[in-house]
């Protein structure tokens, strides 16, 4: 039985392997490759007359690719053993201590190098005299692929090293891998072409480094990291942190994240660190790797058939995991969007039980092809929301559902809308739909908007659930009485809260249009709405040629524009059989000029009677050029501005606000010409006597920029009680550091001090 499981997963570990290595298609996760190889390795030290030379167990990798040449390590290529917990890395530790012979306090100073282990391909990099002669994969440890002529078509290679000491022969060992940057433009790329995307970025640089033809890996956003050397014709001297640090001289990349830390405390540090780190670094890692620092202890205590006994990689919790989905619920938020979540069977990523992962909208599910009983990758990182990265269809059973959206509100009853070219399917409930009404009024009442303090989420679901609220106006209809009397509350309580509810009355514009909440509009585009109508009449009045001035036609653009205009002055004498727009339209598309598509060419031939009419057209004239008359405010969040103050129920609402008291300076929506603080920057810092967050708006509405950190080109830095490091980079910059007086008098046009 033990012989039949052995070989059970044998077969399955070399399958995943062809798959991993070769396909560059892995079926499963790291994470569930890395509990089926424990498996094995349990079961044949429970079994040691079932082990055998081809176990996987006794290998690195896969075998090599028979379309590419093999190339033998001089020095295997073997891989490091893993640590899944602080109690495994602590393991590693007291081997390391015992293997030296090392007492415990001893032990507490051993310098260990640390770095993060990138989720990419392993390479080995081989330059004689200097200049790069030979590149091979890892293969299975022995024997790898020639990649030579695709290694040298990444830029952070060097084909020949820098300096004059490098050794007669260095061979470099490292990892080939992608960017987050690159891997979004790559699959960007990709589907703009209709090609399939890559799943993550190891699949990408694995893939780009196995293509047969160079000029393909060349276009690809390869790098390169070294984390070692294999052949070398010097001593390395005494320490492994010494000698990459030589490697970097030599202009070939380490980790910038390389860094010697002490003992067994100093790697959980570091593990700690990086982990908080994780998400920033702009790569993927799923792990930190430490090596004993000096080399004369590597020497010491040597290596098994298949990783170094002086080395370990620590690994993060999974960021990925295969699970099931379950069923797909939509829930209805603020805006009446309609959104598909998918119910998961309960699966650990990331160090959490995820249960619920978002599928974003219908687009989203139709182009994924999510249905429900699939199997998928479902993965989280950090504090994103996880989500479904990609179905398995090849483990999709014969009663999977495809997934339907609604033709009601899940809440309300109402019809659900997704016009055409939608991604957003919306309820068409508004304000009557209850969920929209809960999620409408906690923003009208959050801290950034009316800042009502005490209106939480849960008092709002009582009045809500209760008729008391149907829409921000009642807000100011509520009475003691009535608040009294609900669960969790008292006379006290209800006090505090109509006193809050008061203080609300007195705002500013700025913070009232946020507060209506508009599709696509935020705190900046309302300080910036503020600042250019007088008053919420005119505001109202508006229509998108009040936000945004458009000229050109629709679906052409620079480059369409140019490319037609270059051809027709290149062929002077071309010209269509006919006269007519339509005639002029196919004729352009006819052409198939690179650049102008044939809905591009139709508008034209609509726009232009006749080719000389074009010839003699600017480039501007004929593309879609938008110039803003709002700060922040382009075509589509003018049409949703307008298209709220349209609707004679928003302004009813408006309206009620209004009569219940709400009121702002009329300095806080002042016009462009009369802003004194246009083209200033502020940061603020300290304990103030208001709110941040109403001082920026006050600011922004003036005219000003507020940012997040103090540089040279601050022109003023707001400073309160207890005001931190800025106020130092401040002084060392020569920044003015003004306090709310001296602000008040600078707004009013004084002089003021620094």
């Amino acid at each position: 039985q033990a012989r039949e499981q052995a070989e059970r997963l044998r077969d399955e570990i070399r399958r995943h392997n062809y798959r991993y290595y070769v396909l560059d298609d892995p079926e499963i996760p790291d994470s569930e490759y890395d509990l089926l190889i424990e498996a094995l390795k349990d079961l044949e030290a429970a079994h040691p007359d079932l082990a055998t030379p081809d176990s996987p167990t006794q290998r690195v990798g896969a075998e090599p690719r028979p379309d590419f040449a093999q190339v033998r390590h001089r020095l295997p290529m073997i891989s490091l053993d893993n640590a899944m917990s602080d109690v495994e890395l602590a393991e590693f530790h007291r081997r390391i201590a015992t293997g030296l012979g090392l007492s415990r306090e001893s032990a507490a100073g051993v310098p260990y190098t640390a770095e993060p282990k990138l989720d990419g391909l392993a390479v080995s990099i081989r330059y004689e005299d200097g200049s790069l002669v030979q590149a091979a994969t890892r293969g299975d440890g022995t024997t790898g692929e020639d990649i030579t002529q695709n290694v040298r078509t990444i830029p952070s290679v060097p084909l020949r090293l820098l300096g004059s000491d490098w050794p007669a022969v260095l061979e470099v060992r490292g990892e080939v891998y992608m960017t987050h940057l690159g891997f979004e433009r790559l699959n960007a790329e990709a589907a703009a072409r209709g090609d399939k995307t890559f799943a993550n970025p190891r699949n990408a640089a694995a893939g780009s480094l196995r293509q047969l033809d160079p000029r393909i890996t060349a276009t690809r956003p390869l790098a390169f990291c070294c984390y070692g050397w294999g052949e070398l014709s010097l001593d390395p001297g005494e320490s492994q942190l010494a000698m990459l640090k030589r490697i970097a001289d030599w202009r070939v990349p380490v980790s910038r994240e390389l860094k010697r830390v002490l003992g067994l405390a100093g790697c959980q540090g570091y593990f700690q660190d990086l982990g908080a780190r994780r998400d920033g670094l702009g790569y993927d890692i799923d792990g930190v790797v430490f090596k004993l620092d000096r080399i004369s202890d590597q020497v010491a205590l040597g290596a098994t058939a298949h990783h170094p006994r002086w080395a370990i990689a620590r690994k993060f919790p999974a960021q990925e995991a295969l699970t099931t989905v379950e069923s797909v619920e939509f829930q209805v938020g603020r805006t009446g969007a309609v959104t598909p979540v998918a119910r998961l069977k309960p699966v650990h990523v990331g160090g959490v039980t995820v249960s619920n992962a978002t599928l974003h909208n219908m687009d989203e599910v139709e182009r994924k092809d999510v249905r429900i009983g699939d199997t998928v990758y479902v993965r989280r990182a950090g504090d994103v929301i996880p989500e479904i990265v990609r179905v398995l269809p090849e483990r999709r059973p014969a009663d999977a559902r495809p997934v339907a959206l609604p033709a009601q509100c899940p809440v309300c009853g109402s019809d659900v809308i997704r016009p055409a070219g939608e991604a957003v399917a919306r309820c068409s409930g508004g304000l009557y739909c209850p969920a929209q009404r809960k999620e409408e009024i906690r923003h009208f009442a959050s801290r950034k908007a009316m800042d009502i303090e005490g209106l939480g989420e849960k008092l709002i679901d009582q009045l809500v659930d209760l008729g008391l609220l149907r829409e921000p106006a009642d807000i100011y209809r509520l009475t003691q009485e009535q608040l009294a009397g609900l669960e969790r509350m008292g006379e006290k309580s209800a006090a505090n809260l109509i006193e809050a509810r008061e203080r609300s009355k007195e705002t500013s514009f700025a913070r009232f249009i946020y507060a209506l909440g508009i599709r696509e509009v935020g705190e900046a585009t309302a300080a910036a709405l503020a600042a250019r109508f007088d008053g919420i009449e005119s505001l109202m009045a508006a229509r998108e040629p009040d936000f945004v001035r458009t000229r050109g036609l629709r679906g052409v653009g620079p480059k369409a524009a140019q490319s037609v205009l270059a051809w027709l002055e290149e062929h002077r004498d071309a010209r269509p059989e006919g006269t007519d727009p339509a005639d002029l339209g196919e004729w352009l598309a006819s052409l198939r000029i690179p650049g102008v598509s044939r809905p591009a060419a139709l508008a034209l031939g609509q726009a232009f009677r006749a080719v000389d009419e074009l010839r003699g057209a600017e480039p501007a004239d004929l593309y879609a050029n938008t110039t803003s008359l709002v700060e922040g405010v382009g075509p589509v969040v003018a049409a949703h501005i307008a298209g709220f103050f349209a609707q004679a129920h928003n302004r009813e609402a408006i309206a009620r606000l209004i009569e219940s008291g709400i009121r702002w300076p009329a300095h806080s929506a002042a016009a462009p010409s009369v802003r004194p603080l246009a083209g200033k920057t502020f940061v603020i810092t300290g304990t103030l006597s208001r709110p941040r967050d109403a001082i920026k708006a006050q600011l922004e509405s003036l005219g000003a920029k507020v940012t997040g950190s103090v540089s040279k080109n601050t022109h003023y830095l707001l400073a309160g009680e207890e005001a931190g490091s800025k106020l130092e980079t401040a002084r060392t910059l020569g920044v003015p550091v003004i306090g709310e007086l001296e602000l008040a008098a600078l707004i009013s046009g004084a002089p003021t001090g620094s």
